[in-house]
């Protein structure tokens, strides 16, 4: 197993090194000049020259490429061009917001596993039923329904027109992560107000990724149910729980781990539309901000951190992977 790990890890540095010097010389070519954003329209050349050369901005492409990409070794990505984080380092920008997504990502991820794991599993002991068709049917369309529309129908039902249309007692906050003077509440105050923020938020995406999730191992759990030491455990007289909780779930989520190392990558990218919808500031929100702003380091911090997200990701996966089919342990030593 070290020995797996240690190849993905080799793999995994000129990957990284790659996605990152694609994006920084994409960014470099986009038009646009992050020194016009902090002076209006009309500002003099020399004004604009001296901005450039005092945020290193004159010094030739392949000069701050290398300036990066050594800074990026040391933990260092520079500091943020735009005016709402001027000269502060992008180090600590992300690590402003990044508490945020990790929040939502995680929440949602721990979630879709289980409720997608529980209904896959039931659907795949109800074949053909009808309400293996129906689960069929409500997976099928969260899977396939676009996150913002769906977050937005939420949103709608259960914060906007909860209260003043529909008159429902209960409804959660669209937007923030914590109500007005939260500051002053109590300490399992505030953790019932960012939870209560991060109903919706944490709905949309687990609903989304859940549907896939049930598809993929309710599959998965049929192939199992069919394989003959399941027939022998049944014609032991176990009971059906124990048949399908100890002899068939273990083998039936074997394939499932991988998801686990891809989704959450993706997740943490992936929220992008979901935090701008519910305006939670979160790595996604930064990304989009800092596009528009042309601040190409905070770009580049948070694109290294979503590839190494996506590293990491695959290494759990595979350690995952080990510990739930013991053949792989073996086999890697």
């Amino acid at each position: 197993m070290r020995s797996l790990v240690f190849r993905r890890t080799l793999t995994a540095i000129p990957l990284l090194l790659g996605v990152a010097t694609l994006v920084f010389f994409a960014l470099s070519l986009a038009p646009g000049d992050p020194a016009t954003l902090f002076y209006p329209i009309g500002a003099s050349p020399e004004v604009l020259d001296q901005l450039r050369r005092s945020l290193g901005l004159d010094d030739p492409l392949l000069v701050r490429y290398f300036k990066w990409l050594l800074g990026c070794l040391t933990g260092d990505f520079g500091v943020s061009l735009s005016p709402r984080y001027y000269q502060l380092p992008v180090r600590d920008v992300i690590l402003g917001v990044l508490p945020n997504t990790l929040l939502l990502a995680g929440c949602s991820l721990f979630l879709a596993f289980v409720v997608g794991s529980l209904v896959g599993v039931f659907q795949a002991t109800r074949q053909g039923s009808l309400i293996d068709s129906v689960l069929s049917g409500c997976t099928l369309f969260f899977y396939s329904v676009p996150s913002f529309w769906l977050a937005v129908m939420l949103g709608m039902f259960f914060s906007v027109k909860a209260e003043a249309f529909w008159g429902w007692p209960v409804f959660f906050p669209a937007s923030g992560v914590a109500s007005p003077g939260a500051d002053s509440l109590s300490t399992w105050g505030q953790v019932l107000d960012r939870a209560h923020h991060l109903f919706l938020p944490c709905l949309t995406l687990t609903l989304v990724m859940a549907g896939g999730i049930a598809r993929y191992v309710r599959t998965s759990m049929l192939e199992v149910v069919r394989q003959d030491y399941i027939r022998t455990a049944r014609a032991k007289g176990l009971p059906e729980s124990r048949v399908i909780l100890k002899h068939g779930l273990r083998n039936g989520l074997i394939p499932v781990v991988t998801l686990f190392g891809a989704y959450f990558p993706i997740l943490l990218s992936g929220t992008v539309l979901i935090e701008y919808v519910f305006t939670w500031p979160g790595m996604g929100r930064l990304m989009v901000d800092s596009v528009l702003a042309r601040d190409y380091p905070v770009v580049l911090g948070g694109t290294f951190l979503f590839g190494a997200a996506v590293v990491v990701g695959n290494l759990l996966a595979d350690l995952l992977y080990g510990v739930v089919d013991p053949r792989i342990r073996d086999a890697h030593g």
